[in-house]
């Protein structure tokens, strides 16, 4: 507290003239001073912390002109040069690539998901990998060769294998519940045999073509406890073995009867008024 007191005087004149005194209250006392005195202190701690805290982030989290630690942002997108990384929540990106000298990896403890979304944000493709096994939801699924062509396709109607030759290399074989269908359906076995078994018959039609069977040694028809029945307008047997023994019996219209031997071997022998067969056994 200052006090000041002014004396005046008249022009003229050498009797001071009177004044009041005044005081006047200069700066902040007592208390006041004490807590704007220790505000000051903790506004100056606080920022002395916050400096160190911001010093010591950016020395552990990597911070330079280019990004942060090994991860780089450059203005076509967000570059990891070495290292893992790691997202606690979901990632929103157009665009994900590994480096030129290694594959791109992805691990969960529980799954990993990818969704698709359309621009009104509904989910029009699902993969799911968990531990246990793998879904996959979408309308159509496509996979194709590196060379863009087709290898398998499936809807909600139908699945499409594209390549020329499909091969089963399962132990047991390939299962069909229903029918298959197909222009051309050719069973192979190049080095191993192949089998047709069905516990109530395997039915072989062809509307309007042949059905061919082939093979280098022995054509095997068995039925065990039913018949062999050919059933058609002509039964040809081209190769059948023609005895060359026998009597000629005025045949002239070349014809032959067809005998079976007691091992069920057939074979011809020109045909007579009577049977040839006892006469030219080719047994």
């Amino acid at each position: 507290m200052v006090r000041e007191q002014y004396v005046t005087t008249t022009q003229g004149s050498s009797v001071p003239r009177p004044v009041p005194d005044h005081v006047y209250k200069i700066g902040i006392y007592g208390w006041r001073k004490r807590c704007l005195y220790l505000f000051v202190l903790l506004l100056i701690i606080i920022l002395v912390v916050n400096f160190a805290l911001t010093i010591w982030i950016l020395r552990v989290m990597w911070f330079n002109t280019e990004g942060m630690g090994l991860l780089q942002v450059h203005s076509d997108g967000v570059k990891l040069e070495e290292g893992e990384s790691e997202f606690l929540f979901p990632v929103y990106a157009q665009e994900i690539h590994s480096r030129e000298d290694s594959s791109l990896l992805v691990h969960s403890s529980e799954n990993v998901s990818l969704n698709a979304r359309n621009e009104n944000g509904d989910v029009t493709g699902r993969i799911s990998v968990g531990p246990k096994e793998a879904q996959g939801h979408t309308q159509n699924l496509l996979i194709n060769s590196h060379n863009d062509n087709m290898l398998f396709t499936a809807d909600g109607e139908q699945a499409v294998i594209g390549p020329d030759k499909l091969r089963v290399t399962g132990p047991e074989g390939a299962l069909f519940q229903h029918s298959v269908e197909t222009p051309l359906l050719k069973l192979e076995s190049p080095t191993r045999s192949l089998s047709l078994d069905a516990p109530k018959g395997v039915h072989l039609k062809a509307l309007a073509g042949n059905i061919e069977a082939a093979s280098n040694m022995d054509v095997i028809l068995q039925s065990s406890i039913g018949l062999l029945v050919l059933d058609a307008e002509t039964v040809r047997m081209p190769s059948l073995p023609q005895s060359q023994g026998g009597v000629f019996s005025g045949n002239a219209q070349d014809l032959y009867e067809v005998c079976v031997c007691p091992s069920g071997k057939l074979f011809l022998s020109k045909a007579g008024v009577t049977t040839t067969c006892n006469e030219n056994q080719e047994c």
